[in-house]
């Protein structure tokens, strides 16, 4: 307080030095970080545990005949009912009248009925192209806290109840991603880490295969390159409590790969270390089992990013609206372009020498969202992020609910809270929140792929007529 004027004095006034000291700790040495990190692990596990079953196994919900006629199958609930009386063979659910709920792998089960028996022109099952190959999504900026992880979660979930097979990556060693789909994943050999690894190792057979053939010196392979060769794709594939969302997981010494890429690099020079993880998805069998794969990325512009950014398809960017994130977003494509610009122009140069060739990145579509909007605060500046962005942002600004923080809280995606623990109004407009997102999102999706359809029929009539 002022004596003279009686107006209260802003509180960093008047604080004592000794008063202040007495107030610290001991000063702080690395040991105090391994106890802040063994009571942070304890914490998480706790919380983390808010979102599992009492068994310690993290299950998904069930769901109403409400929620599957209003947002998974095209149905009216009378018509359902008579189906499952017509048909006792059907899953029939548990619960009796208009209270029965079902399992996602029973919902699936009856999605296909309707897809073989029901009315044509009604969409039970999404659109894919047979025979091309999985879209690979990958979800980035190097700004951490603007929603990378819960955009590519509630993607993930939203495939997933729209029938769609997924797998997500997770490429991020804090393993959030992990945490959320409930993954249990010991060491780095349980990450996409071991098929990093056996990529380099399979060039590097090849190479020594060549330099035993000159009688040159071969490069030598260490324990970790000679394991990761008996490493596949399906061994680091774990399921999760959704029938068909599989995850790679990752945990802190994932990063490892970060130290671990670029001493690979120095020795074999022409190893492409960004087509690592496209390879391993692609030799793996992942781009025909899957429908879509989901890489969720650390926010960084490091190696393990690059390889995700090199095998996507479709790269999601999510931002808040907000200066310092739209800014941020700027330096994130200008990283882009100059890293893969540069690598263009070295692998060409090459090319040209030995006359291949030129390699090009190309994808189909990348788009910016604008997540956590409050449209009260921030509309004018996310229309100047739309007016600057153009067509690479998403016409949808994803709004932050209520029912979005809760489900946070408890280590859940909103498709996997049960909408009995909200009100009816609160419910519906959370879920259109993502739901408006997906929708978009499968636009791009269907649209890729649709392009790729016509251009395959394209190729196949061109072929055809030469014959």
């Amino acid at each position: 307080m002022d004596k003279k004027s009686g107006t209260p004095l802003p509180p960093y006034f008047n604080l004592d030095p000794e008063t202040a000291a007495a107030k610290l700790s001991d000063p702080v040495n690395t040991t105090r970080f391994a106890k802040a990190a063994a009571f942070a692990g304890r914490g998480r596990a706790d919380l983390a545990k808010r979102g599992y079953a009492p068994d310690g196994q993290k299950k998904l919900r069930k769901f109403s005949t409400w929620e599957i006629c209003r947002y998974l199958i095209p149905v009216a609930p009378a018509h359902l009912r008579r189906v499952l009386n017509k048909h006792p063979e059907l899953p029939q659910g548990e619960g009796a009248g208009n209270a029965k709920r079902f399992s996602l792998e029973e919902i699936l089960t009856l999605r296909n009925h309707f897809a073989e028996e029901g009315v044509s022109t009604k969409e039970y099952r999404p659109y894919r192209p047979k025979g091309l190959p999985a879209k690979v999504v990958a979800v980035a900026n190097f700004k951490g806290g603007v929603g990378k992880t819960s955009t590519a979660a509630h993607l993930a979930m939203s495939s997933a109840l729209d029938g769609y097979k997924v797998l997500v990556v997770d490429l991020d060693s804090q393993g959030s991603m992990t945490s959320i789909m409930g993954g249990q994943v010991q060491d780095e050999w349980q990450t996409i880490f071991p098929l990093l690894a056996r990529d380099y190792a399979m060039q590097v057979q090849a190479e020594n295969r060549v330099r035993a053939a000159a009688a040159e010196p071969e490069i030598p392979m260490d324990e970790t390159l000679t394991e990761a060769l008996t490493i596949s794709l399906k061994d680091v594939v774990q399921k999760t409590h959704w029938p068909n969302i599989d995850l790679i997981g990752a945990q802190l010494n994932l990063y490892w790969a970060e130290f671990q890429i670029p001493v690979w690099r120095m020795a074999l020079r022409h190893w492409a270390l960004w087509d690592a993880l496209s390879s391993a998805l692609d030799s793996g069998g992942a781009l025909d089992e899957y429908d879509i794969i989901l890489l969720d990325t650390p926010p960084a512009l490091g190696y393990l990013t690059i390889n995700a950014l090199a095998a996507a398809d479709i790269i999601m960017v999510p931002l808040g609206a907000s200066f310092l994130e739209f800014d941020s977003t700027g330096r994130f494509f200008d990283m882009l372009y100059s890293t893969f610009a540069s690598i263009e122009e070295g692998e060409n140069a090459a090319r040209r020498r030995e006359g291949l060739p030129e390699m090009k990145f190309e994808w189909d579509v990348v788009r910016a969202i604008i997540t956590r909007f409050d449209a009260s605060q921030q509309t004018d500046l996310a229309n100047v992020i739309q007016a600057y962005f153009g067509d690479m942002t998403n016409t949808y600004r994803q709004e932050f609910t209520a029912m979005v923080g809760q489900a946070g809280e408890s280590v859940n995606g909103i498709y996997e809270a049960d909408y009995r623990d909200f009100n009816r109004e609160t419910y519906t407009r959370g879920r259109e929140t993502f739901d408006r997102t997906y929708a978009e999102f499968k636009e791009i999706l269907l649209g890729a792929w649709w392009r790729d359809d016509q251009e395959r029929k394209e190729a196949e009539n061109g072929e055809t007529q030469t014959a």
